[in-house]
Parts: C-alpha cells; sequence; structure tokens
C-alpha cells in the first residue's frame, strides 16, 4: 500500500515557496580526512548536459548541480534551493517568480546569476534534444531575467505543476560559460552549483565526487567525498558489496540477491532498506513498425501477458503486478488493464486477432536494455517471450543493448517493442501521462492523443489541489488502455544495500527515487 502524502503535498502549498527556520544554507562539517563513500549502481548516466537528458542521468545531477528547488531530507513539498523564494505572482498559474540566494557560484567559481538560469532554460530548448527534457517545458513561454537575482517564468497557459517540474535535475542551473546556447556540452566535465563537484569521471566506470567549496543551498552534507562506480552485472556488485569494495547500492539489486540481503543481512554485516516508490516498468509499441502498430496485436499481447506470474516467478514478489500507467498511490490511479483485458486469456487474445484478420502467428522483436534496471531484466523478458510463445499466437526474438545505445536506438524509433522503466520527475499523476504522449515525448516515439494533451492536462493543471483531478486522468487513462500503446508491468520499490558501518539510509532516497549522496556518512565519524 502506498501513501499518497508521503510523495505529494497540496500544490496549493506551492504556490509560494521560501526558505524558513531549519531549511537555510548548509555547510559540511564532515572531516576532509574521511575515505570517500563508494556507492555502486547499474545506472550510468548516458550524458553529462542536462539539456540532453531525460533519464537516469538526473541521479548524477541531483547532486552534482543546483535546480531553484529541492527537496529536504523526508521532505515532500519542494523547498528553495539556489533559490530563497519563488512563487506563482498571478491568480492564473501562469507567472512564476524566482528569487535567487545572495552570492552563488559554480564550482569553478564563475558567478550564479539570474541570467545563467535564464540560459540554462533557454538552451533547453533550443536544442530540443529528441526525447530530452524541452518535452517538460510545454508551457513555458519565455523566462526573463530581472537584474543579478530575480527570474521570472512566464507560461502559455496554466500550470500548478511547474514548480514541481523545477525539482528536476534537468532544470540544472549551467554555467553560460561552459555551456553553449545552441548545442551540447560534449568535453566530458560538469560545471555546476550543486553540494558537490565531479573531481572525475569514467564514462561507465566510475565518478568521483568532492565537495563544492562554494556551494549554497540545501543539503547538509555528511560526507566530503562519493564515488559512484557503475557495474553492467548486479552480481558483480553485489560481490563488490559483500568484499567491502563498496558500501553502498543504490539502484539494480536483483530479487534474488535483494531476498537473500533481506534474510541474511545482519549475518553478513549487511543492511537493507525499502523505500516505497512510484517506479513503474513496461512495453512501448512503436507504430512505426507493422506489426505493433496494429491494435489488434497490441491488444492480444494485453490478454496473454500474466503479471502475477511474472512478479512471482521472475521478480520473487519484491514489486507488484500494475494493471495502470499511474501507479498505486497517486490519484489518477485505476485498474484499467485489468478491467478491461482481465486474467490472462489465450482465446480472447486469439479471438481479437481473427476479428482483425491475423490468423498467422506473430513475428515481434522485444528489445530491452542489458544494464540499466539489473539482471532480473534478462530474465524478465525471456519470462514475457516464454509467455506469448506458449500460446502458439506469437514468434518472439528478444534483444538488447546497453543503455547509451539503448537510448538512441528508441530515440531513432528502430525498435518494435521495447521495455522502459520509469522513475519518477516528481510524483504527480501528471507525470505518468503527459512524458509518454505528444509528437515530442521522453520516448522518442510521437503519440498523438489530442483529447489527452490539448484538454484533459491542461484542464488538471489548472488545478492547484491535486486530488482534484482524478476525473482528468482517470479518463486520460482509459484512452491508454484503449490504444494499448503502452502496457504497464509492475510497480517496483527501491532496495538500499549497505555495509553496517554506513548512516544515513532512511533519508537517501528523494521523492523522485534518486539518491542524495550528501545523506551517507561514515558511522565511525558520528
Amino acid at each position: 500500500m502506498f501513501i499518497r502524502n508521503r510523495f505529494l503535498p497540496p500544490l496549493a502549498a506551492l504556490a509560494s515557496i521560501s526558505m524558513v527556520a531549519g531549511c537555510g544554507v548548509f555547510s559540511s562539517d564532515a572531516s576532509g580526512d574521511e575515505a570517500p563513500i563508494v556507492v555502486g549502481t547499474t545506472s550510468a548516466p548516458a550524458t553529462l548536459d542536462p539539456a540532453a537528458s531525460w533519464d537516469n542521468s538526473w541521479e548524477l545531477f541531483r547532486n552534482v548541480y543546483q535546480t531553484l528547488l529541492n527537496y529536504t531530507p523526508g521532505g515532500v513539498k519542494p523547498e528553495p534551493d539556489a533559490a530563497e523564494k519563488c512563487g506563482f505572482t498571478d491568480k492564473t498559474s501562469m507567472v512564476y517568480s524566482c528569487t535567487l540566494r545572495e552570492g552563488l557560484k559554480f564550482s569553478d567559481g564563475h558567478k550564479m546569476d539570474a541570467h545563467a538560469v535564464k540560459h540554462s532554460f533557454d538552451r533547453i530548448k533550443k536544442i530540443n534534444v529528441n526525447g530530452g527534457p524541452a518535452g517538460l517545458l510545454g508551457t513555458l513561454s519565455r523566462v526573463q531575467a530581472k537584474g543579478d537575482r530575480e527570474v521570472v517564468f512566464h507560461l502559455s497557459q496554466p500550470d500548478a505543476t511547474f514548480p514541481l517540474v523545477l525539482t528536476t535535475p534537468a532544470m540544472s542551473i549551467v554555467d553560460p560559460e561552459e555551456y553553449p546556447a545552441d548545442a551540447l556540452r560534449e568535453d566530458g566535465k560538469i560545471s555546476g552549483s550543486g553540494p558537490y563537484s565531479l573531481a572525475s569521471f569514467e564514462e561507465g566506470k566510475k565518478a568521483e565526487l568532492v565537495r563544492n567549496g562554494n556551494y549554497k543551498g540545501i543539503a547538509d552534507r555528511k560526507n566530503s567525498a562519493v564515488t559512484i562506480r557503475y557495474f553492467q552485472q548486479s552480481d558483480e556488485m553485489v560481490k563488490a558489496l559483500k568484499n567491502k569494495q563498496i558500501a553502498v547500492i543504490y539502484r539494480g539489486l536483483g530479487a534474488s540477491d535483494t531476498l537473500d540481503i533481506e534474510v541474511n543481512q545482519k549475518a553478513k554485516g549487511l543492511q537493507l532498506v525499502v523505500n516505497p516508490t512510484t517506479e513503474i516498468s513496461y512495453l512501448v509499441f512503436n507504430p512505426s513498425d507493422p506489426w505493433a502498430a496494429k491494435p489488434a496485436v497490441r491488444k492480444a499481447v494485453a490478454h496473454v501477458i500474466d503479471r502475477p506470474a511474472l512478479v512471482h516467478n521472475v521478480y520473487k514478489d519484491t514489486v507488484e503486478p500494475l494493471y495502470s500507467m499511474i501507479p498505486r498511490g497517486l490519484v489518477g490511479h485505476t485498474t484499467g488493464f485489468f478491467d478491461d483485458f482481465g486474467a490472462p486469456s489465450v482465446p480472447k487474445a486469439e479471438r481479437v486477432l481473427a476479428e482483425a484478420g491475423i490468423t498467422d502467428r506473430v513475428p515481434l522483436t522485444l528489445w530491452y536494455t542489458s544494464d540499466r534496471y539489473g539482471s532480473t531484466t534478462k530474465p524478465a523478458f525471456e519470462e514475457l517471450k516464454r509467455q506469448l510463445e506458449a500460446s502458439d499466437l506469437f514468434t518472439v526474438t528478444l534483444k538488447s543493448r546497453p543503455w547509451k545505445t539503448y537510448v538512441a536506438g528508441y530515440q531513432k524509433g528502430e525498435y518494435p517493442v521495447f521495455g522502459r522503466g520509469w522513475f519518477p520527475d516528481f510524483n504527480d499523476a501528471d507525470n505518468f501521462v503527459a512524458p509518454f504522449v505528444g509528437k515530442q515525448n521522453a520516448l522518442g516515439t510521437p503519440y498523438e492523443a489530442p483529447k489527452i494533451t490539448d484538454k484533459l492536462l491542461p484542464d488538471s493543471r489548472k488545478e492547484s489541489d491535486r486530488g482534484a483531478v482524478g476525473d482528468q486522468f482517470e479518463e486520460a487513462q482509459q484512452i491508454l488502455v484503449d490504444d494499448a500503446r503502452l502496457v504497464p508491468l509492475w510497480q517496483g520499490k527501491q532496495y538500499v544495500a549497505a555495509n553496517d558501518e554506513i548512516a544515513g539510509l532512511k533519508k537517501v532516497i528523494d521523492p523522485a527515487t534518486m539518491m542524495v549522496m550528501w545523506e551517507l556518512s561514515w558511522k565511525t565519524s558520528w
């Protein structure tokens, strides 16, 4: 069971946001002599430039860049970070203003001001990477810098979710002297104003973070340095944890390893913390593929897939079946795929295909990423292949790529059917619908759904009380079910494993399921 209030405050509370006692500027008291905390993950960034990223690269960005708004540990409401205060200045939620903290600097010593903020947002829209974060700024009309410290966002229509968009690492503020206005930065470096500086980076191997001495913001750093190691396989990462080559595992634990650590953690000197999240996994059907474009094929797949079997046999019940693109715990969640397709049924699938004149086995190629989501992904897709072929209705070919090339592939429309996970940008139903529809979306696969994009989403964004938008999102979800272009599979949890010398695990995952490295510490340093 997910508790909505754990994630999402009423957006009326977001109309005006300012620093309060306990949420001011923090600096680290951690000793500079302590060893770096080494964190392992299977989630390596695909880019170092925020203008190109609407993916897991944010997990690094959260710690080295800074956004106007962010979350305090354990918090559910955005708080000022680079900003001193933010709020809507009109009654229609179309003009949003932020005043920056005084004396902000980037890690390279350059001044960070309102002009840098404007530059950062303008370049996202101008560069307009396919499948990139420009899709999050669909309601942003223009950005105005008023002096050095005030920045004003003018929206094209009311958007009560805009403060939540500002918390996302895609909206990281970058140095105009280092990040071109019309091109991505490609020198493998980062100039941010976040809690840490990027001391070194080896693509696909490691990122070394050290405390940024110029940082002013809400992060209370409890360590002086963190090294992130990127692994291709979950079992290699778990072995490194047990051998104390790393201290923490953030993302990518396999189901069997999770259960093993949970049962034997005390004996092995380990600890496991479970964070309920709104993470989901789903299949995407590419309409440019002749078979995936057929509604009957998509609906037949939806009839055959056995989510409970997938969850139990492969994921060992560490995730839960999902029948809605909006996960449990958020307003707008339904069980539409169960309501319309029911329990797995080969006869129903066969009938749907026959009515469309399809009598031969349907050839489908399913793609998945070999490294992004951990070692359980491969057996999960093998299970999907088994289920589909056991129906005698499909012939399935499985293919995979590492995440970086996988992303490039689906953005180019190369995959007939492919798997994606979604870790929320912010915990609102809007973020489980809007990113996947429209000409430009996070999947790089155009999905024309005018009733959603032109009516339901705009209407919902006028409402500051996000508990009152259920009707719009239930209707949007029914459109998604009818199309079956996106087929939800499961809803997950975020497991963090560590050796027993590490503290801070209970507050280390933010509402968008990203690890805030500054909360980690060595118990011996208390």
